[in-house]
């Protein structure tokens, strides 16, 4: 029967299926437990991501090598590498590494915008917290990952198609923000009819296909609610900051905070919550008109634990026919710059 020094050097040689690094040279073997008397061994494991198929053809190759050297019965359980454990591996990530952002090695920093129902705003939001981030000089990119509903082509005033160079998109560049779309790669408009298989292989290219370049964040439109779309993209991720739109109304904060505990059980960090709709606002009096009731926005940030990164008014932007982008708040409108405001909120946490 192999003792503990044995079943660590038989292990070390394992590589984690994301930092392609031995178990050894990342510390992943973090303790080993041998009953001689049944030949068993339990083990516990650190890798850069659970709860993936990565993790179960690691743990096949764990079972088959203890036994093939004695072990008659295997126990594993897993966990993830400390933060400052893939901090340290970022550091001597190679360019291919590097530039995979689905990889835990990448710099990319990657921030959902959900909502738990539609009608919302929660595009408006993506859209213009984009902007607002790329200038405040981030380089952000931004897919539209709200499959059947996609709008931020139609909404940023894209008008061309992303060019496709040797099997890789590259995505269209609008007021400082790199856009992804199913809504480039359906003709006049088309229901999308797919069901969720196919739909996660497209998720898959908008990741590891497209040419994103280098970005500081990645921002993704989900589409509303907690369905099979939402689920494969919190899953996908390494990790995800999000950010919860609703609007005033108590049952839009009710419905929003399924998406924000949808958050919370995938590990994903909740920002913020946005309050979209929160009044409009008279020209000729200046009086507020809370249309929409009073109260959403704080009360689900207070259940979700999280701050309230900003209240939106009702209103639509200057349009301007040089520049066309009819959801886009110009950077000195009222609103855009409550987004500035929201947007280095965001940047100031992300840095913490």
């Amino acid at each position: 029967m192999m003792n503990e020094q044995q079943v660590r050097e038989l292990l070390g040689q394992l590589e984690d299926p994301f930092l392609h690094r031995t178990l050894e040279q990342t510390g992943g073997i973090i303790n080993v437990s041998i009953k001689e008397e049944k030949q068993f061994v339990s083990v516990k494991i650190a890798i850069a991501k659970t709860n993936t198929p990565e993790q179960m053809t690691l743990q096949m190759k764990i079972v088959e090598l203890l036994k093939e050297n004695g072990a008659a019965s295997v126990g594993i359980r897993f966990e993830e590498l400390a933060p400052e454990v893939l901090d340290s591996f970022r550091g001597q990530a190679t360019e291919a590494e590097a530039q995979d952002i689905l990889s835990p090695l990448s710099k990319v920093q990657f921030i959902a915008i959900a909502s738990g129902k539609g009608g919302v705003g929660k595009s408006t939001v993506s859209v213009n917290m984009a902007v607002a981030l790329s200038r405040l000089g981030k380089k952000v990119g931004l897919i539209d990952a709200d499959i059947y509903g996609f709008s931020v082509p139609d909404m940023m005033g894209i008008q061309e198609m992303p060019v496709v160079k040797n099997d890789r998109i590259y995505p269209v560049e609008r007021m400082g923000v790199k856009v992804i779309s199913m809504g480039f790669f359906v003709e006049n408009n088309a229901p999308i009819v797919w069901r969720g298989p196919m739909l996660g292989k497209v998720l898959d290219q908008f990741f590891r296909d497209v040419e994103w370049g280098d970005l500081d964040y990645l921002l993704l439109d989900l589409p509303p609610g907690t369905g099979d779309v939402a689920l494969d993209l919190h899953q996908m991720l390494p990790a995800s900051k999000e950010i919860v739109v609703t609007t005033p109304h108590p049952t839009a904060a009710f419905v929003a905070a399924r998406a924000g505990a949808m958050a919370l059980q995938t590990n994903h960090e909740i920002l913020g919550v946005v309050e979209n709709m929160a009044w409009f606002q008279s020209k000729l009096t200046g009086e507020r008109e809370y249309v929409f009731g009073r109260g959403g926005g704080p009360k689900l940030a207070e259940e979700l634990r999280t701050d309230l990164l900003g209240q939106v008014p009702l209103g639509q932007p200057d349009w301007e026919d040089e520049d066309f982008a009819p959801s886009v708040y110009a950077e000195n409108h009222p609103t855009g710059k409550l987004y500035l405001e929201m947007a280095q909120k965001v940047i100031d946490q992300l840095a913490k």
